[in-house]
């Protein structure tokens, strides 16, 4: 694998090289996928890839699940390659996904681990199960195949609400108070000392998908079937009325803060990523004391979950001036629009900066002590 070193640009960007200017990184930018994220899977995946091959670097998109079949590993990287043409490849195949989930055994689709096996790295631009919790970079470690972000035990416990609130309730980072409720448990308020209105979520979901604010007995009933169609267990939770925020930690660094204020309802799936759905101001207009405590409880979030690498969390602030953190999210969305890229904006690095500088970070794991 080349060999890369690091350095900074006029604005005190990292940036991201090989040691021969002759030598470029073969990546694979891994998207697609099973997940209920698929589709934003794939935009990620398209402008990482993008971003990559404009620095020279030899990217190509793949599908997990749907893999390329007959692509030799040894000339896949070479030549002309056509960034939008596969990713409408990709997208074109959503239909078949069902289909294929119900027959087929095997989760990776043909030559998708040839073709990592061959890269020097894997550039993880998967989001949600099968991809964010855990399972991919399990099989990946046994591989031997280097990827970006964390590893697959830090990616499961943040996959999990559950535990990331009981890690972050043991630790000291401060989150809303809630339960998890498996599907035929007595869903029960009262019993729990807790009353509506409550956030109801999927304890394994991302993108917002399965999450539910109630506020009468009937949404909440109605929130429960909801969540439990999505998986059997789900994550009840005070709801906390007041700005939402996002920060960044790459590499132990907390980046500035992002608020977020969607002009309807909550930041939702649709929210998220329809246009103009929500104002996003970074940095966000906090004191610097509110914004040094926010970054402080993001970088503590990331030790306890172990998350080496790269991350973002998710927070409330209510009325009060008290922060609660909601959530880890280990690989976070990537385009230029995304919550990660406009903070690093902000230090002064492109949104190609930003994906080598994912890269160079997360090939620190397999550097070898001397």
């Amino acid at each position: 694998m080349p060999r890369l070193s690091g350095t900074t640009d006029a604005c005190g960007s990292p940036v991201l090289f090989c040691e021969s200017e002759e030598i470029r990184m073969k990546i694979v930018v891994l998207a697609g996928g099973t997940s209920t994220e698929r589709d934003v899977s794939i935009v990620t995946g398209t402008e990482v890839c993008r971003a990559l091959r404009t620095r020279g670097h030899q990217a190509i998109l793949l599908d997990v699940f749907f893999g390329e079949e007959g692509l030799n590993p040894e000339t896949a990287f070479a030549g002309d390659y056509d960034v939008e043409e596969q990713a409408e490849r990709i997208r074109a195949r959503n239909g078949q996904l069902e289909n294929e989930k119900k027959t087929r055994r095997e989760f990776f689709g043909p030559q998708v681990l040839s073709l990592c096996q061959a890269a020097d790295v894997v550039f993880m631009a998967l989001h949600g199960a099968n991809g964010e919790d855990g399972r991919v970079q399990a099989v990946f470690d046994l591989f031997g195949i280097r990827y970006t972000g964390t590893d697959c035990l830090s990616s499961a416990m943040a996959m999990d609400k559950g535990i990331t609130k009981k890690l972050f309730e043991m630790g000291g980072v401060p989150t809303p108070r809630g339960f998890e409720l498996k599907c035929g448990e007595d869903p029960d308020l009262a019993a729990r000392g807790m009353k509506l209105p409550v956030v109801v979520k999927t304890c394994c979901g991302g993108s917002s998908v399965g999450v539910y604010i109630v506020h009468t007995p009937e949404e909440y009933r109605e929130a429960l079937e909801g969540a439990f169609s999505y998986e059997d267990q789900a994550v009840v939770e005070a709801y906390v009325d007041g700005r939402e925020f996002s920060v960044g930690v790459v590499d132990g660094r907390a980046y500035p803060v992002i608020e977020i204020a969607p002009v309807e309802g909550f930041y939702d799936y649709k929210n998220k990523y329809s246009a103009g759905a929500a104002v996003e101001t970074c940095p966000a207009h906090l004191t610097e004391e509110e914004t040094g405590r926010m970054q402080e409880y993001a970088r503590k979030g990331c030790q306890l979950l172990g998350i080496r690498g790269y991350a973002r969390l998710d927070f409330m602030m209510n009325s009060d001036g008290e922060i609660f953190c909601l959530e880890a999210n280990t690989l976070p969305g990537m385009t230029p629009t995304s919550l990660l890229p406009q903070e690093a904006a902000v230090l002064g690095m492109s949104f190609a900066d930003l994906c080598e500088e994912l890269i160079r970070i997360s090939l620190k794991k397999y550097q070898q002590e001397p």
